[in-house]
């Protein structure tokens, strides 16, 4: 990927997803977040990589919506997914819902940590134990 593609995960909006409205229904937009996430992990090697045998496991601490328009039944949509590593325990995977007409329909962002699967706690440094783990971080970032 390079600087000027910005990773995506396209996906069409399906009838069955609707609400009484008509429009998506709001849980599915954070289903289409989670696809990008997934799919964004899995690109760096998430199924490949040492966290089964680190038992440790990403786990979603906090979701925030803004919903900007509606999507209906056919519309396409670019689900980005942007991580950010700070200091401390959490990081951030952010992603924006956009229409194929290069409509804004929603921002998402959330908190995730890496969780200890013995002690059910929070790891420190979840950059660095993705990276012991195998983590490509080049493709995690987006470098």
């Amino acid at each position: 990927m390079t600087e000027h593609e910005k990773f995506h995960v396209r996906i069409k909006v399906r009838h069955y997803e609707l609400d009484t409205l008509g429009h998506l229904n709001h849980a599915v937009y954070h289903s289409y977040g989670e696809v990008a996430r997934l799919e964004r992990m899995e690109r760096a090697g998430l199924l490949s990589s040492g966290m089964r045998e680190l038992k440790l496991a990403a786990v979603l601490l906090e979701s925030h919506i803004v919903f900007r328009r509606e999507l209906r039944a056919g519309d396409e949509v670019d689900v980005t997914c942007d991580v950010k590593f700070g200091s401390g325990k959490t990081f951030h995977m952010d992603s924006n819902i956009t229409k194929a007409d290069g409509t804004l329909a929603a921002e998402i962002t959330c908190t995730l940590g890496l969780m200890d699967l013995d002690r059910r706690k929070l790891v420190d440094d979840p950059r660095g134990r993705l990276e012991q783990a195998g983590m490509d971080m080049d493709v995690l970032l987006g470098a």
